[in-house]
């Protein structure tokens, strides 16, 4: 222990002392006892000295450790109350959390009891409004909302056996026939006004659409109402459409010209009063935008003015009337009765069926006795515009409608160009009549007719009508073939050739393409005519020198032309024969041939063509003379110099 090691310390430090200083050990014990004793007595008079600061003291700690113990016994009451209160603490606590879930839940129902009660509570507003306002008023509209979701609200509760639902199911069904009652009569009251004569239907049609909740309120809640309505509707525009369009049809008739082609109307025959059934003129027009989609005919103003109109405008005007009201019709109908696809189609067909049957059945009429294949070609054109036009709109509603149309017309439009073709075919050029190189008036019936069909079927390209204009074509060629083979003279032949693949051509060009097949082919058959009469009118007046130019030119080629060395006679008068003719030549050559062309034009290029060829020709004269084997001829002198016959030909050049 700390008291026997510093016993330890102290033995240790004697024994030191008495080994290092040599006291005897007696002694020094008794002057230590001594010390000890003195220092007793002095700590004892100490002590007695400081007696009365020391029961101070003693009576001052006593009453601190009273006072202490007083503290711990508070410190201790704290403590007991402080544990009491923490356990109260806790206990608040879970009331507190208790009480917030209570509460969460209470609001939940609340919530949910609210909601619940709302829509249940029929208030007496919507009482009196649906009961005493007229259904035109917002109020009505905004009600019959209210009412038709309490309604969904009550069967939804129904199916999950609410009990409160019976509380309401009465008054809720009262209200629900009322409303269907005045919404019934409201829309009849609609629809029969369209029967009144002159009505624009079109605004009631429009105070519909305004109300069309009222059909869904309907619909959802009383199908068998829903129906009667649907029923009166679909029965009485039917009849409206019907009347209408059938009355329209037949006063449009009325303002038809009474000239109309008959079957002897054809191409081949020999004479027709009515030429004009091969021309397209202004009946073309028709087919740009501002006619197509202009303002429909009006039958009495036209009788009135005694205007007439060809069967193609009466019939874009019908059309597109029914193309107007159609899409307005398809449009109403799927927004009202809250249809589509199939269904929309159905109650379209419903409606307009009876008129697309009786446009059919006038038309079929109409077409079978129709040999003017301008206007039902025209007819096609004016179907697959329209056609067009429904599609952008994207309304479907007549697409079975045109397809119909189409398979009307197309046949007949064939039938009738065949017709032409076989008479064609079948044409006896000696029974025409008297033979003139002037364009026969067969062939002016094609370029017209040809033209006009190209023309059209720019912007829908048919290969149907273009495989018959191919036979057509071929059939006219071959016709002025037979034509020309009546001449008794080649020349005359070819006149009447290129007099006709001429105005053809130039008819064609007017509303054909430059690239188109039509054009083309007669481009080359001119071309090839107009050589062939280029050599046959040069060949009186200079036949002798072409031949021997192209002799010669023949022999150059072999390396044989020694052997025209002797035809010294030959050449000099081949020379001076074109030096002292071909003036006169030339200038009888270019009044032939404007007298032998209608078109002047034309006559003009084939007299300058003939005048280029007659100078290559003289041309080649000159080369072969300039050979070794004909320089040596004297008559090379009077050769006409190459430039001055050009300057002089120039001058024989006719200009128009």
């Amino acid at each position: 222990t700390t008291d026997e090691f510093i016993l330890d310390e102290v033995d240790s430090e004697t024994t030191f002392i008495i080994n290092n200083i040599g006291v005897d050990l007696r002694q020094y014990s008794k002057q230590v006892e001594s010390e000890l004793q003195r220092i007793e007595q002095a700590s004892i008079k100490d002590y007695i000295k400081e007696s009365q600061n020391i029961a101070l003291l003693h009576n001052q700690i006593t009453a601190c450790d009273s006072i202490l113990e007083r503290m711990e016994g508070m410190l201790s009451g704290f403590q007991s109350d402080l544990s009491s209160i923490s356990s109260e603490i806790q206990t608040l606590q879970q009331q507190s959390v208790s009480m917030n879930v209570r509460l969460k839940n209470r609001q939940a129902v609340r919530s949910h009891l609210s909601q619940l009660v709302d829509e249940l509570v029929v208030p007496g507003a919507m009482i009196s409004t649906i009961m005493d306002s007229p259904v035109t008023e917002q109020d009505f509209l905004e009600q019959l909302h209210e009412l038709n979701n309490k309604i969904n609200f009550a069967k939804e509760l129904s199916f999950r056996e609410t009990l409160a639902c019976s509380d309401i199911q009465d008054i809720v069904d009262r209200l629900k026939l009322k409303a269907v009652s005045k919404i019934r009569e409201f829309i009849l009251q609609k629809i029969y006004s369209f029967r009144k004569p002159m009505t624009n239907y079109q605004i009631p049609q429009n105070t519909l659409l305004k109300y069309r909740f009222f059909y869904q309120f309907l619909l959802a809640n009383e199908r068998t109402v829903a129906k009667e309505i649907r029923d009166e509707y679909v029965d009485t525009m039917s009849k409206i459409y019907y009347s209408y369009f059938k009355s329209y049809s037949g006063r449009l008739l009325k303002v038809q010209y009474e000239e109309v082609a008959d079957k002897d109307d054809l191409m081949g025959v020999e004479d027709t009063s009515r030429n004009t059934i091969f021309t397209l003129g202004q009946r073309g027009t028709i087919l740009s935008p501002a006619e197509l989609e202009g303002p429909i005919l009006v039958p009495h103003t036209a009788q009135r003015g005694d205007s007439r109109y060809p069967y193609e405008m009466l019939f874009r005007s019908q059309h597109y009337a029914l193309l107007d009201n159609g899409c307005r019709e398809y449009l109403f109908l799927s927004d009202f009765f809250m249809v589509a696809g199939n269904s929309a189609l159905d109650l379209f067909n419903s409606i307009m069926g009876k008129t697309l049957s009786m446009f059919l059945k006038s038309m079929s009429t109409y077409v079978s006795d129709c040999y003017d294949s301008i206007a039902v070609f025209l007819c096609i054109h004016i179907i697959l515009r329209f056609r067009a036009i429904t599609a952008k709109r994207t309304i479907p509603a007549l697409d079975k409608y045109w397809e119909a149309v189409l398979e009307l017309l197309w046949p007949r439009f064939e039938m009738i160009l065949e017709m032409n073709i076989h008479s064609i075919r079948n044409t006896d050029p000696q029974k025409l009549g008297v033979l003139d190189t002037r364009p026969h008036y067969i062939t002016r019936r094609y370029a017209e007719f040809s033209s006009a069909i190209v023309s059209i079927n720019q912007t829908f390209p048919n290969e149907r009508t273009n495989n018959l204009l191919g036979q057509l074509l071929i059939e006219v060629e071959n016709f002025v073939l037979r034509m020309a083979a009546e001449f008794p003279s080649r020349r005359d032949q070819l006149i009447f050739l290129i007099n006709n693949y001429d105005m053809m051509l130039s008819v064609l060009m007017e509303r054909a393409a430059d690239d188109s097949k039509e054009v083309e082919g007669f481009q080359q058959l001119l071309l090839a005519r107009t050589q062939e009469f280029i050599e046959e009118i040069l060949c009186p007046p200079f036949g002798g020198m072409i031949a021997f130019v192209k002799e010669a030119e023949a022999l150059m080629e072999k390396g044989q032309l020694d052997r025209l060395k002797n035809e010294e006679a030959r050449i000099t008068q081949l020379v001076r024969g074109f030096s002292s003719t071909w003036k006169q030549s030339v200038e009888s050559m270019s009044q032939d041939v404007m007298r032998s062309f209608t078109n002047f034009k034309n006559g003009t290029s084939i007299i300058q063509g003939a005048l280029t060829q007659l100078i290559q020709y003289y041309h080649g004269f000159h080369k072969i003379l300039n050979q070794p084997t004909f320089r040596s001829l004297a008559v090379r002198s009077e050769l006409i110099n190459l430039h001055h016959l050009m300057v002089e030909v120039k001058k024989h050049k006719p200009n128009f």
